[in-house]
Parts: C-alpha cells; sequence; structure tokens
C-alpha cells in the first residue's frame, strides 16, 4: 500500500510554551498569564499558546493516518530545539518532508521513520525535534493500518518485545494546583503523583526547601485520609527543576541530605525528585546527578532522583545511563525526534539498570498522548505520563483509555 498525499493542519496544545529562563528570573504569574520581558528567543511573551501540527498521511484504501508535531513547554531551555509555531514550520514540511513518503510504499515502521529523523536539513541539521515527532507518529500508524494492526502490536513485532498484559502505572502532573489537583488524582488512584511543578525558591520551595517539606506532609495526610483501600500506595514524584541546586548552592552531600529528609516526611509512600539541580550544561549535569545518587546510596536513602533537564536525546539518555546519572530518566518524548527513539531509548534504560520513565509534556496532544501509549504498552516503562494539560482529568482519560482499549483488544 501507498501513502497517496500527505496533508498538514495547524493544531492547538494542551497547555502553553513557557519562557522558563524568565520564569526563573522571577517572571510574576497573573492569572494564567506571566508578567515580565521574555529572555529566550522566539518568545513573543514569558507564556503563550501552544501550538501543534497534525501530519497526515492519505493512503491508497482512503485511510488517514497520522501523528502531531508538538514541543515540550519549556522550548528552548535546557539544549532544546527552538519554539515551534505551526506557520513557520508547516512550509518546511509540505516542501521537504512530504516528498519523502508521497507515491512511497509503506513499509516497516523503523524504515519509513528514519526517513525523517536521520534526515539532514538544508541548513545541515536535523529537521526540528517536533517535526520528527509527529511525522513518526504517522508513519507508525500508517504501517499499522496497512497490516490491520494496532500500533503496540507493530511495535512489538519490529522491536521484539511483548505487549504488557497489565496498565502501566500513571503519573498525572497537577501544574502549580498542587492542591486540588492532587485531590483528584487520589480520586482516580493515579499510581504517580503529583509532579507540582516546585520551580521557583522564593515562592514554591522555601529558602531552605521548608515549603516542599509542608507540601509532602500535607500530601502524605490527604492520601491517608481519602484513599479507596489501604491498598492505594502511590509514589510522590515531585519535579523541582533545578531550584535544590540554587537552595543548598550545588553542595551534592547537603541535596542528598535534604532529599533523605524529605522522603521521611514521604513515608510511608516512595519519593522521587526529578531535577534537583541544572547545571547548565550535559557534562557538568551528569556529574551533579551521578554525585546526588552516590551520596544517596552511601546514607541509605531509599529515594530516588530522576534525570530531565539536559537528557534530552536517545545519545543523552546512554550518557546518563552509563555513568548512573540518576535511578531513573525521564524520555521526554518531543525531546527525543522520533519516536523510534524513545522506543530505543525505554528499552535502553531497560537493559542498563536505569529506570524509564515513558514522559512527555503537558503541551502535546491527545494524538501524540495515544500514541506514546501504544509504545508504553508496546514497551513496558516503570511509568508513563499522563498528558496532555495539567488539569488531571483530560490527560489521565486519554492515556488510560488508550492502555485499556490496547489491553481489552490483544488478551
Amino acid at each position: 500500500m501507498k501513502i497517496k498525499k500527505v496533508v498538514c493542519a495547524p493544531g492547538k496544545t494542551g497547555f502553553f510554551f513557557d519562557d522558563q529562563k524568565a520564569i526563573k528570573a522571577g517572571a510574576k504569574n497573573d492569572g494564567a498569564f506571566y508578567e515580565g520581558k521574555p529572555l529566550t528567543p522566539g518568545f513573543k511573551a514569558v507564556r503563550q499558546a501552544g501550538e501543534s501540527i497534525s501530519v497526515m498521511f492519505i493512503l491508497e484504501n482512503g485511510a488517514i493516518a497520522h501523528g502531531d508535531c508538538a514541543a515540550v513547554q519549556y522550548s528552548g531551555a535546557g539544549g532544546r530545539d527552538p519554539l515551534f509555531l505551526a506557520a513557520d514550520f508547516i512550509p518546511v514540511i509540505e516542501k521537504e518532508i512530504a516528498p519523502l513518503y508521497e507515491g512511497k510504499e509503506i513499509t516497516s515502521f523503523r524504515e519509513m521513520a528514519d526517513l525523517v529523523d536521520k534526515k539532514i536539513s538544508a541548513n545541515g541539521k536535523k529537521y526540528h525535534t517536533a517535526i520528527r515527532y509527529g511525522v513518526t507518529q504517522a508513519c507508525l500508524d500508517a504501517v499499522a493500518k496497512s497490516q490491520s494492526k494496532l500500533m503496540a502490536e507493530v511495535i512489538a513485532e519490529e522491536y521484539g518485545t511483548t505487549i504488557s498484559k497489565t496498565m502501566i502505572p500513571i503519573f498525572s502532573q497537577s501544574g502549580d494546583d498542587r492542591y486540588l489537583n492532587a485531590d483528584k488524582m487520589i480520586m482516580k488512584q493515579a499510581e504517580v503523583l503529583p509532579h507540582a511543578l516546585f520551580n521557583h525558591v522564593e515562592t514554591k520551595v522555601g529558602l531552605k526547601g521548608e515549603k516542599i517539606k509542608e507540601y509532602i506532609e500535607w500530601l502524605r495526610e490527604r492520601i491517608i485520609k481519602f484513599r479507596p483501600t489501604e491498598n492505594y500506595k502511590p509514589t510522590i514524584h515531585i519535579d523541582v527543576y533545578g531550584t535544590l541546586g540554587l537552595v543548598f548552592n550545588n553542595d551534592f552531600e547537603a541535596i542528598a541530605k535534604y532529599i533523605g529528609e524529605v522522603a521521611e516526611v514521604a513515608k510511608p509512600f516512595h519519593l522521587r525528585v526529578e531535577g534537583p539541580v541544572d547545571m547548565g550544561e550535559r557534562e557538568a549535569q551528569i556529574e551533579a546527578l551521578a554525585a546526588i545518587r552516590s551520596a544517596m546510596e552511601r546514607e541509605g536513602i531509599e529515594a530516588e532522583i530522576v534525570a530531565d533537564e539536559w537528557c534530552n536525546t536517545l545519545e543523552d539518555i546512554i550518557a546518563f545511563s552509563e555513568k548512573k546519572a540518576g535511578h531513573m530518566a525521564q524520555i521526554k518524548t518531543p525531546d527525543l525526534g522520533g519516536i523510534n527513539n524513545a522506543i530505543e531509548a525505554v528499552l535502553y534504560c531497560k537493559q542498563h539498570g536505569m529506570g524509564a520513565y515513558l514522559g512527555g509534556t503537558c503541551n502535546e496532544t491527545n494524538r501524540s498522548a495515544e500514541v506514546c501509549a501504544n509504545i508504553a504498552m508496546a514497551t513496558s516503562p516503570v511509568q508513563y505520563l499522563a498528558k496532555p494539560g495539567m488539569g488531571v482529568d483530560e490527560g489521565y482519560m486519554i492515556v488510560y483509555n488508550e492502555m485499556s482499549r490496547i489491553l481489552a483488544l490483544t488478551k
């Protein structure tokens, strides 16, 4: 079966593009907006509406395969590609990417994904991660439709995996509404929660980290009070966006000790802390997370730290894993470009003793979340992110229901 035509449609995402540099520099919330001047190139405001591009392959039999190009909330930060705006990149897809597929036979997913993911553009670089992300989703869907299979089945067959017999634990994120949204997570029995967006020292973390401890104590008691049964024992996973490095002046021993203290507050629930420091470049970040993990292990601290910033590509994930830079790596799916890289990243982590967190961003779409749910069911990471959005209900519903459908159809 051949691909007759490639069609693009501009879209919206489930959240926003946020200028992380400006926020860390002190930009203040005003409702849903942020006040202040943007500091990252390409931004016209500290926060602006998220955009996507839906890439549709019209197949010979009239079926339509599609995927959504999307970039992370904090585009342009931590070594990532620049801001992704539909008007800028639809012409690129139509002029440079569409000819790679139009009139061509549908072969294997891996072969079709490589056409865009490994191609070098006219400026000597790979195409924007968001383009590769969405187009490879459409490739996977095209192969699945041409073979009358689920996307998860195509992945399992091509990568030699087995589709999970159970749901992958879902990690739900709260955004700034970390109290009300935590209640929603407890009600829905999210197995990992609440993210909590601790991205500002003075207002959210506390000058000595005291605000995080206060929140974790509240959350622990909230879970115990309202959990449906005592068997509900979620993992508490918070993202601190490098702020512990600011609080403790990048003293890795002190950071490890503090995480241990928070872990005691969280008991009986297990604690994960994402992004404890942001060292500004990859090698320093690897050294820092390896040092914090080593200090935690020496002290017998049972909590985990999660690599996020500067751990963006498949190559980055391999490098962090080799140096034991963290206990878990977030595979932030849009940052890896083609979804083929996300699949390989999960499998690499599992083979090399690094926890695989198949993540992404609140700034994705329902389509990218569904495609990634197929990746999760085919590769069995430790956890999968509820996305898009920060409202809990919608993102949790999308990924739960897609995994549930796969589970029912493959039993």
